[in-house]
């Protein structure tokens, strides 16, 4: 294949890349002002919900729960993301090809060469998961490494390795914690009202101001958890922006992500162990052929990534 040359004048070529870090720096500082909102809306709905229950200690207990269940996920949730996609460990021999260019781009990177798994799948895709860049997995289907050419899955890897780099697992493992506190805290405000858990006190108006507090509270326990998944969806398409403009870079061929890109979209072999908790992980949406309104799809639309790319590359 042909590689492209690079220029030989290389003011513009560094110009380039510095407006593209820039806006990368710009894109982690948005996500954690993001999760910086949330968290401070948290703390006004757990406030909300103290003041309806005339009691901390059941908020108190949920943030405990919340807090102990999401630390175990946030330890073991690259284990359970491999295991539900009977993903297997291989070695160098395995796959030496695999190993060498995975290899290549972690030296370039400046980053530990991680895990490598495969999944057996026709479906051409690729996900990473771990806790941070010393414990990192990429794990590759084996659809991906049949149909896809080298330039092409070297674009793939330096998207997922790009994901490591900008530290995605540690900021989507916050947001799991914020997004699983919220729909605790919801699901037992909402059964709360069936056994009379909200109540006012004698005085009249510390009734009214109970009867505000209940409203309000059950306004919030309806939307906070849509509110949450939303945030969640748009940190996530922010991730995959963000890694699709690092892996160019990386590779230095934005076209050979956008070619990628292009066959796995247009594929349409099923992924039988792909699940609703692992599909925001993939490169690309692992469910082919369903009709997903935009607006909750855990990925970016693929035409919008590629003419992103295709940008890049016209540079």
């Amino acid at each position: 294949m042909n590689w492209p040359t690079q220029p030989k004048k290389k003011s513009p070529k560094l110009n380039s890349k510095m407006t593209l870090y820039t806006q990368a720096a710009n894109n982690i500082r948005k996500t954690w002002l993001l999760v910086s909102v949330f968290l401070v809306f948290i703390i006004g709905l757990g406030w909300v919900f103290s003041r309806a229950y005339h009691s901390s200690n059941i908020l108190v207990f949920a943030v405990v729960f919340s807090l102990i269940m999401n630390v175990g996920s946030f330890w073991y949730s690259d284990k359970i993301a491999l295991a539900m996609s009977k993903a297997k460990p291989i070695e160098k021999q395995d796959s030496p090809e695999l190993y060498r260019l995975v290899e290549n781009l972690c030296i370039t990177a400046g980053l530990p060469l991680p895990k490598i798994y495969i999944i057996p799948s026709a479906q051409p895709n690729a996900f990473a998961t771990g806790r941070n860049k010393n414990h990192a997995v990429i794990a590759v289907t084996s659809g991906l490494l049949e149909k896809l050419d080298r330039a092409e899955l070297e674009g793939v890897v330096a998207h997922e390795l790009s994901h490591i780099g900008n530290k995605d697992m540690l900021l989507m493992t916050m947001v799991v914690v914020l997004v699983g506190f919220v729909s605790l805290a919801a699901d037992m405000f909402t059964r709360s009202m069936f056994f009379g858990g909200l109540r006012g006190d004698s005085d009249s108006d510390d009734r009214g101001a109970g009867s505000i507090l209940a409203i309000v509270g059950i306004v919030l326990a309806i939307l906070s958890p849509l509110v949450a998944m939303l945030i969640q969806l748009a940190i996530s398409r922010k991730r995959e922006f963000l890694a699709d403009a690092s892996g160019a870079l990386l590779t230095r061929y934005p076209d050979g992500l956008a070619r990628a890109l292009e066959k796995i979209s247009a594929d349409n072999s099923p992924m039988r162990t792909a699940s609703t908790a692992t599909a925001h992980l993939f490169i690309a949406n692992p469910f082919r052929g369903k009709k997903i309104s935009s607006l909750f799809m855990t990925h970016p639309p693929i035409k919008q990534r590629v003419a992103a790319l295709r940008e890049m590359s016209a540079k």
